[in-house]
């Protein structure tokens, strides 16, 4: 599909008037790890590179960086239909790799990996975030907040919020609230909220086999009250168990946005 309006810029480079050296600087990792599977790892990364017209002299050694830095040293000679699939999402990426890009678009690449395989590729994605520019399109977006340093999130085609995960969280972050979990044999925990006056609500959460109750504390304002908690709830003889601040994460921040921007 050609484009309708607007101007694509890559790197400087005006994606219509200068083509090729505007997609020489992209490096693209596709979901679902289309490859050539009869080929083995190094044959692959080696077509790549006559593809992407890599320097004849430069060539091999290239290849070797490459392989070396996707940890695929060890299969380099095996088909790729006989590899994982965290190894063949490797390859993938050493192929998008090949002709040193700026930038790097990676689509879903933790899709269909066990849990093993999903922390060595995301440890891959920060290490090659040290050198290129990385765009990654993901839906597990406790991924997105582990990653990435700045997200976009985009609803029915448009763009409704552009920052930092942190501060995305931040910003639908209503309440200044803590869960606690105590035993409170004599349920003194009644008159905390009399004690402290800077409790807005407390209200039980859960109750567990053990004897042990979850309460939900949210502070008036900014006020940190955790200190006045341990030592009102000391005080009263109610033994905390945990304590832990409920925060916001970025699936409930992506919710927020959407439903904010739908209304």
């Amino acid at each position: 599909m050609s484009k309708q309006h607007g101007e694509i810029i890559i790197d400087g480079y005006d994606m219509v008037k200068k083509p090729k050296k505007a997609k020489k600087q992209i490096g693209y990792m596709p979901e679902g790890v289309p490859l050539y599977t009869d080929l083995t790892v190094k044959e692959f990364v080696t077509y790549m590179a006559e593809m992407k017209q890599v320097n004849k002299k430069e060539k091999k050694e290239k290849i070797e960086k490459i392989i070396e830095k996707t940890g695929l040293k060890e299969v380099e000679k095996k088909l790729i239909k006989n590899l994982s699939r965290g190894y063949k999402q490797r390859v993938s990426m050493a192929g998008a790799l090949v002709g040193e890009p700026k930038i790097l678009i990676l689509d879903e690449p933790t899709v269909g990996l066990d849990p093993k395989q999903i922390t060595e590729i995301r440890n891959l994605i920060k290490e090659l975030g040290k050198k290129h520019t990385i765009i990654l399109s993901s839906h597990i977006l406790s991924e997105v907040s582990q990653i990435c340093n700045k997200v976009i999130i985009i609803n029915k085609g448009k763009i409704v919020a552009i920052d930092t995960p942190e501060n995305l969280e931040n910003k639908v972050s209503t309440d200044n609230s803590i869960y606690v979990t105590v035993e409170d044999p004599q349920n003194k925990i009644k008159t905390i909220k009399e004690t402290i006056k800077d409790i807005k609500k407390l209200e039980l959460v859960e109750e567990n086999e053990d004897g042990t109750k979850q309460y939900i504390i949210v502070a008036k304002g900014e006020i940190d009250i955790r200190k006045t908690i341990f030592a009102a709830f000391a005080k009263e003889n109610i033994t905390i168990f945990e304590m832990k601040k409920a925060d916001t994460t970025l699936e409930d921040a992506f919710m927020k946005l959407i439903e904010g921007g739908e209304k």
